[in-house]
């Protein structure tokens, strides 16, 4: 099988949309959601994205918005499978990759235990894509020989993190969906011991028309000077401080 085959009824592709701008697609991906029957959509699947989508296709809103009302992870995993034992060719499009932070390993252990066929098309993670869009190299070999995942939920409540062996590990940092907690996460860092001064930049929408880009310092986001617009990527770390303009913000499509 190739992963551009085309669908066969009952089965389920999980694709990775990517950063938004249909350009950044894979060519599986821009295949299958041109080709199927139903798209189960997350809310940061551009709109560019879901225009690509056939005309007859059935369009099935499944997104999680922080704070917001939204499908429980059982029932977008129920509705998976509802659609495809109704021998339905099913995309299930997720905004980056399905399997960073995206939650697509639960999916497809759903699938999996009703012996639905499914696949997997990779997306390229905004956790990469944005910094990159941004001019900003999560890695440099003058500033990090290793580097940190983490998504901003982890602030909430009990964390799993420990944040000083964090700080200790990793010189810079990549945090989705990170503005909700962003000022916890910062005060979590520097108690931690990193410098208030570190460098952060929280990027929102990168790669499409909407997108905004807002740099500080770790002491401007404790102080409440620097916040952005959510749902964002945070990159903290002295790369940050090493980015290169290489397109002005809301340059999309041709680059």
């Amino acid at each position: 099988m190739k992963l551009d085959d085309p669908l066969h009824h009952g089965e389920v592709a999980l694709v990775g949309a990517g950063p938004g701008d249909a350009n950044l697609l894979t060519l599986a991906a821009a295949k299958l959601i041109s080709d199927c029957d139903v798209i189960v959509h997350d809310a940061l699947v551009s709109d560019a994205i879901m225009a690509m989508a056939d005309q007859d296709a059935q369009l099935v809103f499944a997104g999680k918005r922080g704070g917001k009302p939204s499908a429980s992870q059982q029932d977008i995993c129920d509705t998976l499978v509802r659609l495809a034992q109704e021998n339905k060719r099913v995309v299930r499009l997720k905004g980056g990759d399905p399997f960073v932070f995206g939650r697509g390993g639960e999916e497809i252990r759903a699938l999996a235990n009703k012996h639905i066929p499914f696949r997997v098309i990779p997306g390229i993670t905004s956790g990469i894509a944005a910094p990159a869009m941004a001019g900003i190299p999560v890695t440099d070999r003058t500033v990090n020989a290793s580097l940190a995942f983490l998504t901003g939920h982890e602030a909430e409540g009990k964390s799993r993190m420990d944040w000083q062996a964090l700080v200790a590990a990793f010189p810079v940092l990549v945090i989705y969906m990170g503005t909700r907690n962003l000022s916890k996460i910062a005060v979590n860092l520097v108690d931690a011991g990193m410098k208030k001064t570190t460098p952060v930049a929280v990027l929102h929408a990168v790669s499409l028309p909407t997108e905004t880009q807002d740099y500080g310092t770790l002491a401007e986001v404790i102080s409440g000077d620097l916040v952005g617009i959510s749902p964002a990527i945070v990159v903290i770390g002295d790369v940050v401080d090493a980015r290169q303009e290489w397109r002005t913000p809301n340059q999309t499509g041709s680059l």
